[in-house]
C-alpha cells in the first residue's frame, strides 16, 4: 500500500475548492461521534458520508456503482483509501487538503484497508458508518458557509437551465429530446444528472415517469436532480401549450397549498415524523384524498442525497436552522417541487429563476404552470 498527502486547497477538477474551515468543524463533528461512542475510529463507506466529509470530492466512477474510495477518520488523521488505477486522479483533482492518501492494488478489498490504516498500534475495529447513520445525518445537517454558498449556486443554476430548455419546447417535442437537453446543460454546469424524469400529457399519470419517445401533447412534468460538489439539487417543473383546464388549475392550486401547509411545518425543532403527520393531514385538508400520500414519497432533508433522509412516519430526526429540504407533495397529474433552505427568517427558496412565473402562496413565491 502506498500512501501520499494532499498540500493544495484548489483542486483542478472539482467546480470549487475545498473549504479548510468547512473541513475543520466536520472533522470535529465525527470525533464527537468517537467520544460518544467512545471509540478510536469510523470507516466512511458512502457517497453521502464521503462527499460530505471531503467538502464535495468526486468519489466515484460510475453513477450507478460504489465509491471508488473508503476514508478512515481517526484521532491522528483522515486516511482516504482508493484503487491503484484511481489514485493518480484524486491526488490531484479530488483530495482536500490533510487528508493522507492510500492506493491498494485494482482487485483489492478498499474496506479492509481503509480499517487497516491510521493511527499505528491501534487494532481496535473501527465504528461502521451503518452504526452512527442518524448521528452523521445530523452532522450534516447544517450547512456550513462554503457549503451553503456552493448548493445555492448549484440550485440557482439548475432552476436556470430548466427555464431555458423548457422555454423551447413545443407539443411535438419527445420526452427523450427534452431530458436530453436538460442532461446536456447539467453536464455542462459541471455537475452530474442523477434524475431525469418527464412525461407528456399521455403519461401524466406516472409520478416517476422515466422518458418515452412520446411527444410532450399539451403539457407535460420536467424533474432534475443534479449533484455538483456532492450536493444535489432538486426541482420539478410544468409546462402547457393551452390554457389548461379548470380541473387543472384548481389541482395546481391545492398542491401548491398542500406544499405550504408542510413549509409551515418546517421549523427549528420539529420532529421529522410529525411533519409527515401534517403531510397526510394536509393532503385530505385540500381535497386530495387521504391516501395520495401513498402514492409517491413525500421528500424531506437534502444536501448530500436526494433525500437525506426521505420523511415517514419512523423518521425522527430533528429540524434545525441552515438545514435544506425538498418537499414534493404530488396529485393526480400535479406535483410542486423545490430545493429549500431553513433560515433565521423563513425557508429561503434555492431552486429559483425570476424569469419563470410564479405566484404568491402564503408568503412565498411558487412555481407556476408556465405557459406557451
Amino acid at each position: 500500500m502506498t500512501q501520499t498527502t494532499a498540500d493544495a486547497s484548489l483542486l483542478p477538477g472539482r467546480a470549487a475548492p475545498a473549504s479548510v474551515e468547512d473541513r475543520a468543524i466536520k472533522r470535529q463533528r465525527v470525533l464527537d461521534i468517537l467520544d460518544a461512542k467512545a471509540r478510536e475510529s469510523l470507516l466512511l463507506t458512502t457517497h453521502t458520508a464521503l462527499t460530505w466529509y471531503l467538502d464535495g470530492s468526486r468519489v466515484h466512477i460510475s453513477l450507478a456503482g460504489d465509491p471508488i474510495a473508503a476514508l478512515l477518520v481517526d484521532r491522528g488523521g483522515d486516511h482516504l483509501v482508493t484503487f491503484n488505477n484511481e489514485a493518480g486522479r484524486i491526488e490531484a483533482e479530488e483530495l482536500p487538503s490533510g487528508v493522507t492518501l492510500h492506493s491498494v492494488p485494482w482487485y483489492g478489498n478498499l474496506h479492509e484497508a481503509a480499517a487497516a490504516v491510521g493511527l499505528p498500534g491501534t487494532n481496535a475495529v473501527p465504528l461502521a458508518e451503518a452504526d452512527v447513520a442518524a448521528e452523521l445525518r445530523a452532522a450534516r445537517q447544517q450547512l456550513l458557509p462554503n457549503e451553503s454558498t456552493r448548493y445555492a449556486s448549484l440550485s440557482a443554476e439548475v432552476a436556470a437551465l430548466m427555464t431555458d430548455v423548457l422555454s423551447t419546447a413545443r407539443p411535438e417535442t419527445t420526452e427523450f429530446e427534452l431530458v436530453s437537453a436538460l442532461a446536456a446543460r447539467v453536464v455542462a454546469a459541471g455537475a452530474e444528472p442523477l434524475v431525469l424524469l418527464c412525461n407528456g400529457s399521455s403519461r401524466s399519470g406516472f409520478r416517476h415517469p422515466l422518458a418515452t419517445h412520446s411527444p410532450l401533447g399539451r403539457r407535460a412534468m420536467a424533474v432534475v436532480c443534479a449533484r455538483r460538489d456532492g450536493m444535489v439539487a432538486n426541482i420539478t417543473r410544468w409546462v402547457r401549450f393551452d390554457a389548461g383546464t379548470a380541473e387543472e388549475r384548481d389541482a395546481e392550486a391545492r398542491i401548491a397549498a398542500v406544499e405550504a401547509d408542510i413549509f409551515d411545518a418546517t421549523v427549528p425543532g420539529a420532529r421529522l415524523d410529525r411533519i409527515f403527520a401534517e403531510i397526510k393531514a394536509a393532503y385530505a385538508r385540500h381535497g386530495f384524498g387521504a391516501d395520495q400520500w401513498e402514492q409517491h414519497h413525500q421528500g424531506g432533508p437534502a444536501g448530500y442525497a436526494g433525500r437525506d433522509p426521505r420523511v415517514t412516519a419512523a423518521a425522527t430526526d430533528t429540524v434545525v436552522l441552515g438545514q435544506a429540504f425538498t418537499w414534493n407533495p404530488s396529485g393526480p397529474g400535479v406535483k410542486i417541487e423545490d430545493t429549500v433552505k431553513l433560515t433565521a427568517s423563513g425557508l429561503q427558496v434555492l431552486t429559483v429563476d425570476p424569469r419563470w412565473p410564479s405566484t404568491t402562496v402564503n408568503g412565498l413565491e411558487r412555481p407556476d404552470t408556465l405557459q406557451l
